[in-house]
């Protein structure tokens, strides 16, 4: 899939890789980075890559999902979405992800929240650029919803 317009770029810059320091060509944010214990590192102060991740998915996800919900007239208020990413070996050498994103919907049936995130699922970038790429599990309320790796949903599937 490639971008019919670009409407935003960030750039960054790091140095040091997982113990180093990142930065964003416009200065708004700067972070230390650090190796977690679990990784062989020290555990420092800083963030790591997985933890960015995390709160960019959850944002992005987000945003998508409250586009829907306005656009459904769905009140999407005191709306929640925890985002966790997983860090694992692929068994050939390399690295993989899996992320799970969990929302909390107070003013919604779990039905109407289950489709909001997999119509939200379908317009997020960072669901776009992760589809079949790696696992994404995503949640209402501990109910699983099931999500096809393909980019357009017929209907919704909760698991128990």
């Amino acid at each position: 899939m490639s971008v019919e317009r670009i409407l935003y770029t960030a750039e960054a810059v790091v140095e040091g890789g997982r113990g180093g320091r990142g930065r964003t060509s416009d200065g708004r944010l700067e972070v230390s980075l650090s190796v977690p214990i679990e990784l062989g590192g020290d555990g420092g102060p800083g963030t790591n890559p997985e933890q960015l991740f995390a709160v960019g998915y959850g944002a992005s996800f987000e945003s998508a999902l409250l586009g829907v919900a306005r656009g459904r007239g769905l009140d999407a208020s005191d709306l929640r979405i925890a985002s966790t990413v997983r860090l694992g070996p692929t068994g050939h050498g390399g690295f993989t992800l899996a992320v799970s994103l969990k929302l909390h919907a107070p003013h919604m049936s779990t039905k109407e929240a289950a489709e909001l995130m997999l119509r939200a699922h379908e317009r997020c970038p960072y669901s776009n650029a992760t589809r079949g790429n790696i696992e994404v599990n995503l949640q209402v309320d501990g109910v699983g919803v099931n999500a096809p790796q393909t980019r357009h949903i017929r209907q919704v599937e909760l698991r128990q």
